[in-house]
């Protein structure tokens, strides 16, 4: 893949490796479609990596980012360490140091990156968010590079569902649970606010089971939107300004780039932020439920794995949920907003299967 500054954070290792040297290896382990040369200019990911191929097979593994944040990074992550894992089990290379692009939430970027991962003849493309899997998809249509995605939300609403050589994992929301943590906190809450980005279709059918959950239960909800985080921050002062005690956001990319830039500011104003993954809870806002982004990613890497390994098609793996039921609160927000953390897991003990306590950190795996 081309070397885009602005959007890669592959390692281009030393040139020890020539191609020659890599295509007269001995190709055992698991079969499928895999690369069997690398072009001249190809270069080792890594030693570990080289080392590997000479016991077996080397695959490119493509994987593209929607955007950098703490959710969205952990997958990447998972998958990684999921595939080296893998690698070592099945005596196979899983390269995707040499195939890592983050997009920056640029649509650009990912025709661009698409585009590079098809001219060097990847394997497989793992595409992290639904905006990226919908561009690679579109990227692979004349070849037989199959698309493994992971945290797309709605896949049917995507078009995923059923279309040819996808599959994947997905963070569907389950936005009735996490009202519910909301109402069992604050029983007479009368108006809550909806805080996400319009244009994300990972917040389309959350926010509009939110809406309805509201309307069922004679409570009014407030919507503000931002697809920057300057405007996420000022959406945010708005919500407060409004007077709103608690803000639901889903499993929004926008928001969550932003959450280290307002949780502050929702805290100080005695805002309970509730959101749709722990990695927002990790970011500072008061809680985060759903999905385990790390099962998530490990599971993408799984799929991937029986596609090249097992002889598997994307036809042989229906798209994953999960449904875990998992609460994350962050005990130092919580602390902040004056409530005693007891007292609100007692609350939440009906409405999820595990409960979590973490504190604010940047980054995290």
């Amino acid at each position: 893949m081309k070397n885009v500054t602005m959007i890669s954070r592959r390692s281009f290792l030393k040139a020890a490796m020539a191609a020659s040297a890599v295509s007269a290896l001995a190709f055992t382990g698991c079969g499928g479609s895999a690369s069997s040369t690398v072009a001249a200019s190809s270069t080792a990911s890594s030693a570990a990596a080289s080392a590997a191929a000479e016991g077996g097979q080397t695959f490119k593994v493509g994987i593209v980012n929607y955007v950098d944040h703490a959710s969205l990074n952990q997958i990447v992550e998972s998958v990684e360490s999921r595939l080296d894992e893998l690698g070592a089990e099945k005596g196979v290379t899983f390269d995707y140091a040499d195939y890592y692009a983050n997009a920056q939430a640029d649509q650009s970027n990912l025709n661009q990156i698409g585009a590079d991962l098809v001219g060097d003849g990847v394997d497989v493309i793992v595409a992290v968010a639904t905006p990226t899997a919908a561009t690679m998809l579109a990227a692979v249509e004349d070849t037989d590079i199959p698309v493994v995605y992971s945290a797309v939300t709605d896949p049917a609403a995507a078009g995923f569902d059923g279309e040819e050589n996808i599959t994947g994992t997905s963070d569907a929301l389950n936005t009735e649970a996490i009202m519910n943590l909301i109402t069992a906190v604050n029983p007479d809450i009368d108006t809550i606010g909806l805080l996400y980005d319009l244009s994300q279709d990972a917040s389309t059918q959350a926010i509009a089971d939110a809406k309805a959950f509201c309307d069922a239960n004679g409570i009014k909800y407030i919507e503000k939107n931002g697809t920057t985080t300057a405007e996420v921050q000022m959406a945010a002062e708005a919500l407060i300004a409004s007077g709103v005690k608690a803000v639901f956001t889903p499993t929004d990319n926008t928001v969550m780039t932003a959450e280290l830039s307002i949780y502050e500011t929702f805290t100080e104003a005695g805002v309970q932020h509730y959101t749709g993954a722990d990695s927002f809870a990790l970011n500072g806002a008061f809680v985060g439920y759903g999905v385990d982004y790390v099962q998530l990613g490990e599971a993408t890497a799984d799929m991937v794995a029986e596609i090249l390994c097992d002889s598997k098609t994307t036809a042989d793996l229906p798209y994953q949920t999960f449904d875990n039921g998992i609460v994350t609160i962050n005990t130092e927000t919580c602390e902040a907003l004056g409530l005693d953390l007891d007292t609100v897991k007692e609350a939440f003990k009906p409405y999820c299967t595990e409960i979590v306590e973490v504190t604010t950190a940047e980054n995290f795996s």
